[in-house]
């Protein structure tokens, strides 16, 4: 029998230390720092010759599937925001030992431009677009709706639900049969916290768009979609603006008793994209430690 670790221990089983952030988080404030695979994540082949495009693809879960997604051989372009530059220079990096091509896009998927030019820019670089992972997400601590400003969820709703659809179109006209659109939802969407009220409203319909576009592009050979993490530790958490207490029990109410790490979600995201998943479509795959969906 193979080595296999107690999946309750494999990662810090405590609470994690005060941050102090504001958004957008940065891997090299985070602490402690989270495991993207980067010394772990060993591929197989299974995404040879895939030409992919992450958005939010810097650190965190972006970061994770793109090492994953490059030592499994595809090439990588990652979507960022500039203050992000490097954090994606550290993933690029990561990308091109792995013999892949990289690819690094700045700027802000709000922006209608930008969300459908990136799509444009991955297509000239690798000569096509074979998966495509919609994972940039913003999110923040709210004190109760009625403190909610307009501008705060407005940005919520741009970045996690206009932005996507903006790549999403731009992308379709020239995927394939055999291509994959992934979305990062969350166990927001089905099990959502007051605090998180916008933020999970979005994932929520994120869950819909999957389901939706599944069924409109099945036809056409093309499978949609999500994987819904539930407490991971990425640079977005220590952002989120929770207090002390918050963060010292974070993921600690998961049957497993701790909280995720990015890497621990990367080999969903390959199995997604790959031929392994080539009957699955409209699925929601939930990496949550045993939080219920």
């Amino acid at each position: 029998m193979g080595e296999q670790s107690d999946p309750r221990t494999a990662y810090r089983d405590e609470g994690f230390p005060p941050q102090g952030q504001e958004q957008p988080g940065l891997t090299d404030e985070t602490r402690p720092p989270p495991d993207h695979g980067e010394s772990t994540y060993t591929g197989s082949g299974r995404l040879r010759r895939r030409r992919s495009l992450i958005t939010g693809g810097d650190s965190g879960i972006g970061r994770a599937v793109a090492i994953a997604f490059a030592r499994e051989g595809a090439d990588v372009a990652i979507a960022h925001l500039p203050e992000e530059q490097a954090d994606a220079d550290a993933t690029l990096d990561l990308v091109r030992e792995a013999q892949a091509h990289a690819l690094s896009l700045a700027g802000d998927i709000r922006e209608e431009r930008f969300a459908t030019g990136i799509v444009d820019d991955t297509i000239a670089e690798f000569g096509g677009l074979d998966v495509l992972v919609l994972n940039a997400a913003y999110q923040k601590d709210r004190d109760g709706l009625e403190n909610l400003e307009t501008e705060e969820f407005e940005r919520v709703f741009r970045t996690n639900l206009s932005a996507m659809l903006f790549t999403a179109r731009a992308a379709l006209p020239h995927l394939h049969p055999g291509a994959s659109i992934i979305v990062t939802s969350s166990i927001q969407a089905f099990n959502p916290s007051p605090g998180l009220i916008d933020y999970a409203m979005t994932k929520a319909a994120q869950v819909a768009f999957v389901k939706a576009l599944a069924e409109d592009l099945g036809p056409r050979g093309i499978r949609v979609n999500a994987v819904a993490p539930g407490p991971i530790w990425t640079p977005l958490i220590p952002a989120t603006g929770w207090d002390a207490d918050r963060l010292a029990t974070f993921g600690q109410d998961t049957p497993l008793g701790r909280a995720g790490q990015p890497a621990e979600l990367a080999g969903a995201y390959v199995y997604l994209a790959s031929e392994d998943a080539s009957f699955v479509s409209g699925a929601v795959l939930p990496v949550t430690g045993g939080k219920g969906l």
